[in-house]
């Protein structure tokens, strides 16, 4: 941050100017535990079937979940709620998001799975 403080206050000094430089700190950086995701990709995958368990590309996202991640091993995951036949097809932050409650079952049996996987 110091660095990046530096190089702006560089170029507007060496075009006559000044700027007023601030960071504002929000959400902590979420860390996947590489051996914890791996345990818990492959309980998924025998709870749910490999079909029904996709590894997702990393994306830049602020999420609360970020910081339980700083400080225990964690793995973040998404539950797929949406459902093409019914009609379920907006995204989230949208006025028109919905979800499929049959995922809530899975979604609760999955977590329940997980956490005895984890136990065992």
């Amino acid at each position: 941050h110091q660095r990046m403080k530096s190089v702006a206050e560089s170029i507007a000094s060496s075009m006559g100017g000044s700027c007023n430089f601030e960071i504002k700190k929000g959400y902590p950086f979420l860390i996947n535990d590489p051996e914890l995701t791996e345990e818990l990709i492959q309980a998924a995958t025998d709870y749910l079937g490999k079909e029904n368990v996709e590894e997702l590309e990393i994306w830049m996202a602020a999420e609360d979940f970020a910081f339980y991640s700083q400080i225990m091993p964690a793995s973040f995951y998404r539950l797929g709620v949406r459902n093409e036949e019914k009609g379920i097809v907006s995204p989230v932050h949208t006025t028109t998001f919905d979800i499929d409650e049959d995922a809530l079952k899975i979604g609760m049996g999955l977590m329940a799975w997980l956490t005895i996987s984890q136990l065992a």
